[in-house]
């Protein structure tokens, strides 16, 4: 959340933060050239094992094993309806992680106990509503769980707390051990994602039944980018910022210039392919945790805190089956990018990893469109392995 030139810090962790494109052209320029935008020019990688969605359609340039089990048509892949935000917080329910931190988290018990649960973990400055167009979906077929991480939506966002991937991907394993108590698919989004990556790369107890990442994003800021020259050329630029960031009051005058509900709606439309997908309902969403006493400290703690592991080192440790689900309209992390280039080379290296490009789509495919994340989701979902 910001103004100005503190958008590279924050290339792909957040809904909020893009606000810092779009105060003057000329900072819009140079924000374009730190998130990538100057090499995104919306041509499509065409990858032996990867599909493009379109308008619920595939095309693909094989039938692969990683992409053969994922063609299978649309049936039910929005049959559940959009849930109310109103009725997703009133079954919300609280868990006390390490014994002093509420955790909010929501659930949808099935009645199928032949299939894995879920666990849906949101990306930066989002919380368990933004899954409100797909928990109907999903808890047709299997017991879905929500979560908000510490420091955002409802749960806690303690005073001083230092946030960092780690401890996110700590508490989702926390929670699968003690709430959850069976392997799980983790489906996260941006930085949600990465956590998930991290969370299944150390989990020794076979916790995790299966990796979902929508857009996932390659740290908890940009300063994980190192590999390429535009955050290479502006790191001391990145380091100032922080630096600024760090001082109470202009962090506080950017945080508040942010959240306000017109800056917010502009951030969103930029990271969305569908704009009718940014209704007031979601500007809401985003907007009403950072009410929150904490608030700014959190979004302060994650833009100057330390990126955290890198998915290129992670990836090659983990043999789950991995569904990698990718908006071709994301500024964050365009798949001409660093990250999107890594992860559209994993299903040619990896046999367990699949991936499909969804066309018009933005940073956030389960709510930007729904229907084709569900329209892949679920036969994947579908085809895992018995444990």
């Amino acid at each position: 959340m910001g103004v100005g030139v503190t958008a590279p810090l924050s290339h792909s962790v957040g809904l909020v933060r893009l606000q810092f494109q779009h105060t003057t052209q000329k900072k819009r320029g140079l924000a374009r050239v730190f998130l990538g935008h100057k090499y995104h020019n919306h041509h499509h990688h065409h990858h032996n094992s990867i599909s493009i969605i379109s308008n619920c359609t595939t095309s693909s340039n094989t039938t692969s094993p990683t992409t053969t089990a994922t063609t299978t048509t649309t049936t039910a892949t929005s049959g559940g309806g959009d849930l109310e935000v109103k009725e997703l917080k009133e079954r919300c329910k609280k868990w006390e992680w390490k014994g002093q931190y509420s955790i909010t988290y929501f659930v949808s018990q099935s009645s199928n106990n032949n299939k894995p649960p879920l666990l849906l973990v949101h990306g930066f400055g989002a919380s368990i509503p933004h899954w409100r167009r797909n928990i109907g979906t999903l808890a047709q077929n299997f017991t879905v769980y929500a979560i908000d991480l510490l420091g955002f939506g409802a749960s806690d966002k303690p005073a001083g707390f230092s946030y960092t991937m780690e401890k996110w991907a700590q508490l989702i394993l926390d929670f699968l051990d003690e709430i959850v108590q069976k392997p799980t698919v983790l489906i996260g989004n941006s930085v949600g994602s990465l956590a998930c990556v991290i969370a299944a790369s150390e989990s020794s107890r076979s916790l995790v039944r299966g990796l979902v990442l929508l857009n996932c994003a390659g740290g908890m800021n940009n300063k994980a980018v190192v590999d390429d020259w535009r955050i290479k050329l502006l790191l001391p630029l990145l380091l100032l910022v922080d630096f600024l960031l760090r001082q109470r009051g202009i962090a506080s005058a950017i945080f508040e210039r942010v959240r306000k509900r017109d800056n917010l709606r502009n951030i969103l439309l930029s990271v969305y392919g569908n704009k009718e997908s940014v209704d007031e309902e979601l500007v809401e969403i985003i907007m009403e945790p950072t009410n929150d006493a904490g608030a700014l400290d959190a979004f302060v703690s994650i833009v100057t805190g330390p990126p955290g592991p890198n998915p290129v080192q992670l990836m090659p440790k983990i043999s789950l089956p991995v569904l990698l689900l990718w908006g071709d309209q994301d500024p964050f992390t365009p798949l001409d990018g660093p990250v999107g280039k890594y992860f559209s080379s994993l299903p040619s290296e990896l046999t367990n990893v699949s991936l499909f490009v969804l066309e018009g789509v933005g940073h956030c495919p389960h709510d930007d469109r729904p229907d084709l994340v569900h329209e892949k989701l679920l036969p994947w979902l579908a085809q895992l392995p018995a444990p």
